[in-house]
């Protein structure tokens, strides 16, 4: 039976959503190195890495062998498969539907690859015709408003090819028709002129308008934004809907901000065109632009494949349609965040002004700044919902609480909820510390699941002490810190360059390893980290593991407990692949841990003493564990994802 021809759709969708980084790394150990990925090529054999990855251009290329190509090659090439089964496979894993092409339609397909191709070209060329026609005299009035009103200079005029569609009604039909020869029904499939109504002909979509190209990934135009130079309505108008161009998943400026946001490691989506542009030419090159449009997970799962830590911030107006578009932006990517797969942050700037305003009187460091301070998006839509609230008001007080518990409710990790109801009362509780016991508990019983169960409170230290308000207390509490002092173990052991950093964070905090046979190991290892003088340099011990398991010969018992951590599979691998990031959360599950003790060892002593009869110790008692919980909010708020999202 012949297999049925994959329709070019199908294919161009597995294409976007197969990122590469993620494809290999089920085959090959990738390292960060710069912007790009390392390992040793699968397809020779190697000693030192010469096989790279870049998640920018999702390209492979081994400096060895010269094996090159995309996502969809590398898995042909190493299985030995063919490409139809590839697509297919990774289709399945990436949930995109399959389209199929039966024999007859293939003169079809042919037919459309042809009109794209000529889309492209008349694209291009009409381009070209915007950035002539803002040199003449007729654009002088648009080339002006770019160098005073916008401040922008030629170079970056030039960089982003902005243009001036004359006023005449027919004037690029004409230069496009009947000097280029390109056939009218590519123009208007293309979004460039209109049939008339009335009389026949076509009329051009954009007349005295300033020409902003709307680019793809590749860098082609496939569309243009229009702003007028006069009082007409729409302000703004873009090329509409075409075979290349489809606004809900194209962002403007991402062809020039990838570099930068696989770079920077994070992105910034602003709502504007020149907001963009301001950015660029101050230098903020991981700037993206929504094209007026709510932001869709679409357009966001494009920018986060050229990002590893999936850091957003979106840098929206602060007025009322800049607050809606922000809050329709967090509905579409909402559930990514409560993930953890995206990072989200919100910027609003100063006096209302959005980034193009903002930089025409700050610098680039100011603005730079106001992005590393900007509220995560929980804490901004917290805001939200309390500003200009008078919180002492029955009313005010009522209706802010039930949209804090509506949204408590939606957050499904336990130590970003926890933390966020204890914020939540403390907010509620307008500065008056007795009341926060109360209003966790009112804010818990509230967001409960249905069919769960809750006593009526019966006081404020009763709800401290409930396993229902206790922070972060996690039921594998002696597991979870098992796998995390052993992945710290193991990254030491096996990671030369982070040995360094691991004993300054343990020596930072204080932490000691909790379990004996960890604790055993790890005496043994600074033990032979400094008896040798020539290797006081931790990081410089290469034969570190070799000389352990000689250590060892005459401890048989203990050997048995940690032999495991001398050696790395698989699933180690994948584990230590993401290094930096494993080691803040073993140190920080280290140090939960021992704040979660602490804690729940002076919770008990304040439950344990009367109020009236000895109120100061009853005092000391409540500061010490408050004092405790606040420091894991700390943890909490730093970490920004779940322990056992990394261990």
């Amino acid at each position: 039976m012949q297999i049925p021809r994959l329709h070019p759709d199908t294919i161009e969708e597995v294409k976007l959503r197969a990122d590469i980084v993620d494809v290999i790394s089920e085959y090959v150990v990738l390292r960060k190195r710069g912007k790009d990925f390392v390992g040793l090529c699968p397809f020779h054999d190697e000693k030192s890495p010469s096989f790279t990855v870049s998640q920018t251009k999702q390209m492979y290329y081994c400096f060895g062998c010269q094996a090159a190509g995309n996502a969809i090659k590398f898995v042909m090439e190493l299985g030995k498969r063919s490409f139809i089964d590839v697509v297919l496979d990774l289709a399945r894993r990436y949930q995109v539907p399959v389209q199929t092409l039966e024999p007859e339609q293939r003169q079809e397909l042919q037919r459309q690859l042809s009109l794209r191709e000529q889309l492209y070209e008349v694209l291009a060329t009409s381009a070209q015709f915007y950035q002539h026609a803002l040199r003449q005299s007729q654009g002088q009035k648009a080339f002006q408003y770019l160098q005073s009103n916008r401040q922008l200079k030629e170079e970056t005029i030039q960089q982003f090819g902005l243009g001036y569609a004359p006023a005449g009604w027919e004037t690029l039909y004409r230069y496009l028709v009947q000097d280029k020869h390109y056939p009218a029904q590519i123009l208007e499939k293309a979004g460039l002129i209109k049939p008339r109504k009335e009389g026949g002909g076509y009329y051009d979509v954009f007349r005295d308008r300033l020409m902003i190209p709307i680019r793809d990934v590749q860098g082609r135009v496939i569309a243009f934004g229009g702003r007028t130079l006069t009082d007409e309505q729409p302000k703004y108008l873009n090329s509409p809907e075409t075979e290349l161009f489809s606004k809900g998943k194209t962002l403007f400026a991402l062809d020039r901000a990838k570099g930068g946001i696989s770079q920077l490691d994070g992105a910034v989506v602003v709502e504007g065109y020149f907001d963009a542009i301001a950015l660029h030419a101050a230098g903020i090159n991981n700037a993206v632009a929504s094209l007026g449009t709510a932001l869709s997970l679409e357009q966001v799962r494009l920018i986060l494949r050229y990002t590893e830590s999936k850091q957003l911030v979106l840098n929206f107006d602060a007025d009322k349609a800049g607050t809606n578009a922000a809050e329709r932006a967090i509905g579409e990517i909402a559930e990514l965040a409560y993930k953890g797969e995206v990072q989200l942050k919100i910027l609003n700037l100063p006096n209302g002004k959005d980034a193009d305003e903002y930089l025409h009187s700050h610098t680039p460091e100011d603005y730079g700044e106001l992005l590393k301070n900007a509220p995560l998006w929980l804490d901004w839509q917290i805001q939200q919902i309390i500003q200009d609230r008078d919180l002492k008001q029955a009313t005010d007080f009522q209706q802010v609480t039930q949209q804090l518990v509506k949204l408590l409710k939606n957050i499904a990790n336990s130590d970003t909820r926890n933390y966020y109801v204890s914020y939540c009362a403390e907010i509620l509780s307008l500065g008056d510390t007795r009341l926060i016991p109360l209003r966790v508990e009112n804010l818990l019983t509230q967001i409960a699941p249905v069919g769960a169960t809750y006593t009526k409170p019966v006081s404020a230290k009763k709800a401290w002490g409930s396993s229902k308000v206790s922070h972060s207390q996690l039921p594998t509490e002696r597991s979870l810190l098992e796998h995390a002092e052993a992945l710290l173990l193991r990254i030491y052991l096996h990671c030369p360059e982070q040995r360094q950093a691991i004993i300054a964070e343990l020596e930072e905090r204080d932490l000691q390893f909790s379990l004996s046979h960890h604790r055993f190991l790890w005496q043994q290892i600074l033990e032979i980290s400094f008896d040798d003088a020539e290797t006081r340099n931790v990081a410089s011990q290469p034969d570190l593991i070799s000389r352990l398991q000689d250590h060892f010969l005459e401890f048989s018992s203990e050997m048995g407990l940690i032999s495991h951590l001398f050696h790395v599979n698989e699933k180690n691998q994948k584990e230590i692949l993401r290094t930096p990031q494993v080691v803040q959360a073993a140190i920080a599950c280290m140090d939960l841990v021992m704040l979660e003790k602490r804690y729940r060892h002076f919770l008990e002593l304040w439950q344990q003493t009367d109020p009236e009869a000895e109120p100061e110790r009853y005092q000391s008692y409540y500061q010490a564990f408050y004092a405790e919980k606040i420091k894991l909010q700390k943890i909490d708020r730093q970490r920004l994802f779940s322990i056992t999202d990394l261990l």
